[in-house]
């Protein structure tokens, strides 16, 4: 192998992904633990089943708008890096940066390190050992309100995103049948959630039956107990409340645009970079429809909204089989969290692996292996991401002076709400302005419905960024902030590249 060889082995990607694999990445990365615990706090701000079936039907148009968008950028570039080469290309490359640096510091490290807690959290349920308070390092405040430990379930999420990091850069090959595999398991384990919910459901105390579908009022909910200090009433405090209800839905989908960032791994990409998203997308809003169409069919409005530690798909197979039912779920919870770990795991390295190559990275992380994995990119990732499992937040009682610990990258994944959805508005927005800078640029997929659908997607995207600017300024605030902080590392890092080609 001469050094040009040697050269291109070492920095390159092949294509060794299919239709099916692209569209595993993209329901596998979006099916994790949220379609099993958000609707709870949806039906806590809404207070009535036809406005929560709503609230995931608009995401899931968001979704599925978004995605005809993305479709069209994806077979236009299909690079590694996926979004992040999008909105360099159509905005410059420091808010490409900014996408990738708020990606790696929290969104998709700390989803993924949320994901492997839900997955420890689950396995629980079988080993009792596995605990959030069973401590092999007790708490250490380090700061005021946050603190580090080391449970017995911080170390199962630790291990997990050990395992799929080890696995992945053994080969494209093994990371795409982990992947195929878990997902068709946990596609089935929920396509059995809708049919035992709805045939087994329709009890009379079920919030179908019982609640009123569209009067909030009509079923005791209070705007003021949703959302504390809002005083608005009536329609207007329906219209906003709705829109925050909308956050767990769309969290528990967004991570579709995974599949674009390993676009120059997956084979014809003129046409299965589309489908893949489409299909992907279409099948797990469907899916994501019905479950919660179960949720109502057999829990009562109350047994959504105040579910044990908000696990409403639990709660709904306890009710069905008992004790037998919890653990099933338990295992299907277990098997999803898994397969959306290693699809997020395998996808979000390809980012930084593109960055580097640009020249806003370590540069290692812009190689490959000898088996075309970027391996720096994946241990980079994992090192972070394990880290996110150690820090808790601290909360005191002020009467008793007890202490209660959560996860601050749960946290952090509230702050960046806003942030993240400013980020799918300016991905729309591509589109728009891709068309108008690169008119001749050769587009296997051009977005249906266009201009319209790109229209539809950013007025439902600002809407939201402003409703939730109003009723959560702080964390919106927060969450800008976070993103502001690659300013000055994206200077760094450009300054540091200029200085390297002279």
């Amino acid at each position: 192998m001469n050094g040009d060889d040697l050269k291109q082995h070492h920095t390159s990607l092949v294509r060794g992904l299919g239709l099916l694999d692209a569209t595993m990445i993209v329901m596998g990365s979006m099916i994790g633990s949220g379609i099993f615990i958000t609707s709870a706090e949806s039906a806590r701000l809404i207070g009535a089943p036809g406005w929560l079936l709503l609230a995931w039907a608009v995401a899931g148009l968001m979704t599925i708008t978004g995605a005809l968008c993305c479709a069209e950028l994806a077979t236009m570039m299909p690079r590694a890096g996926g979004v992040y080469i999008f909105l360099r290309e159509a905005y410059g490359p420091a808010l490409g940066f900014l996408f990738g640096w708020t990606l790696f510091l929290v969104v998709q490290t700390g989803t993924i390190a949320a994901v492997a807690i839900a997955f420890a959290r689950f396995l629980g349920v079988f080993v009792p050992a596995v605990s959030s308070d069973g401590y092999l390092v007790a708490p250490i405040v380090v700061l005021p309100g946050y603190a580090l430990s080391l449970s017995t379930e911080q170390l199962i999420a630790i291990l997990l995103i050990a395992l799929l990091t080890f696995t992945n850069p053994r080969g494209l090959r093994i990371g795409k049948l982990v992947q195929n595999s878990f997902t068709f398991a946990k596609t089935a384990a929920l396509a059995g959630v809708i049919v035992v919910g709805l045939i087994l459901g329709w009890r009379p105390a079920c919030a179908a039956l019982a609640s009123n579908w569209w009067n909030p009022s009509a079923n005791g909910w209070n705007p003021e107990a949703a959302q504390p200090g809002l005083g608005i009433v009536g329609g207007l405090a329906i219209a906003l409340l709705f829109g925050k209800a909308m956050v767990g839905p769309l969290f528990a989908q967004t991570a579709w645009t995974n599949v674009t960032f390993i676009g120059s791994e997956v084979r014809e990409p003129g046409r299965n970079l589309s489908r893949a998203l489409l299909y992907g997308c279409g099948i797990v809003v469907l899916l994501y429809l019905l479950t919660n169409l179960a949720y109502v069919a057999v829990l009562s409005l109350d047994g959504i909204q105040h579910a044990p530690q908000n696990r409403v798909a639990v709660a709904m197979m306890r009710v069905i089989f008992g004790t037998p039912g919890v653990l099933a779920m338990a295992a299907a919870i277990m098997i999803s969290t898994f397969g959306c770990d290693n699809g997020l795991i395998l996808a979000g390295a390809r980012v930084y692996y593109a960055m580097a190559r640009d020249g806003l990275f370590f540069r290692r992380v812009g190689t490959t292996n000898r088996f075309y994995v970027p391996a720096e990119a994946l241990v980079v990732q994992a090192i972070w991401t394990m880290l996110l499992t150690l820090p808790r937040t601290v909360t005191t009682n002020a009467s008793s002076g007890a202490h209660s610990f959560g996860n601050v990258y749960t946290q952090l994944l509230e702050y960046i709400v806003s942030a993240d959805l400013i980020f799918y508005l300016l991905l729309v927005g591509a589109v728009i302005i891709l068309r108008r800078k690169r008119p001749n640029e050769p587009r296997p997929y051009r977005t249906w419905g266009y201009p319209i659908v790109p229209v539809i997607s950013i007025v439902l995207a600002i809407l939201l960024v402003c409703d939730l600017a109003y009723l959560a300024p702080a964390t919106s605030g927060v969450g800008i902030a976070i993103v502001l902080t690659g300013v000055p590392v994206y200077l760094v890092w450009k300054a540091r590249a200029r200085s390297q080609r002279t």
